[in-house]
């Protein structure tokens, strides 16, 4: 039995996001081909994320400077404990589906709190003499992405996508190999194809979960 983290960060419901209803046509197929496996879904927008603030830099120095948890303030010791809750959460899953739309060429600003969360050292990488190396080389990940124009590689715009290429970056710095990907976009530049394009990421997103 494998576990899978269903990790979304949209504000609104399914109905009214191109991106989770492909994710959810997705979950489902997945369910259909693999019905022992543990799916969590983690909804980045109701979740408690910490940032890397004054607190969490305040209480790693300390901490790594030989300070006990116990000295830190109760600030620190709430954050560094849910950043640690959420990265071995993370690490101890198999496959991961990020879903998300695109804001203003890139993901919603929780997407990249859960990120900062999850890249920790020791953890999901590690430094060597030679650079540091990732340490999640056995996990899968799709990434779903909506967006109203057309970002996808080897289009007109898309040097100006930077959502899926960040987390493609983070993948391979963690230790995943491949990020598979389903692009839901082009809706706001072509609005009477808006359903058709949906339906076609809906086909691709069911052949990738047949084979995730």
């Amino acid at each position: 039995m494998a576990t899978l983290l269903y990790i979304t960060a949209h504000p609104n419901e399914t109905e009214a996001s191109y991106s989770l209803a492909v994710g959810k046509q997705f979950l489902e197929a997945y369910r259909a081909g693999n019905p022992n496996d543990e799916i969590k879904h983690l909804d980045l927008f109701k979740m408690d994320i910490p940032r890397l603030d004054a607190d969490v830099f305040s209480a790693w120095n300390k901490l790594g400077s030989g300070t006990s948890f116990e000295e830190l303030t109760n600030a620190e010791q709430s954050k560094v404990s849910r950043l640690g809750e959420l990265v071995d959460q993370f690490v101890a899953a198999d496959k991961y589906v990020f879903v998300n739309p695109t804001w203003n060429f890139s993901f919603p600003p929780v997407m990249k709190a859960y990120i900062d969360a999850i890249c920790v050292a020791g953890k999901t990488f590690k430094y060597t003499e030679n650079g540091p190396v990732g340490l999640l080389g056995s996990k899968k990940a799709i990434h779903i992405q909506a967006s109203g124009s057309v970002l996808s590689p080897g289009s007109a715009y898309a040097d100006f996508e930077i959502g899926h290429r960040h987390l493609d970056v983070i993948m391979k710095f963690i230790g995943v190999p491949n990020l598979e990907t389903v692009y839901v976009e082009g809706m706001a530049a072509a609005q009477d194809q808006a359903r058709q394009i949906k339906e076609n990421a809906i086909v691709q997103a069911w052949k990738l979960a047949k084979t995730f």
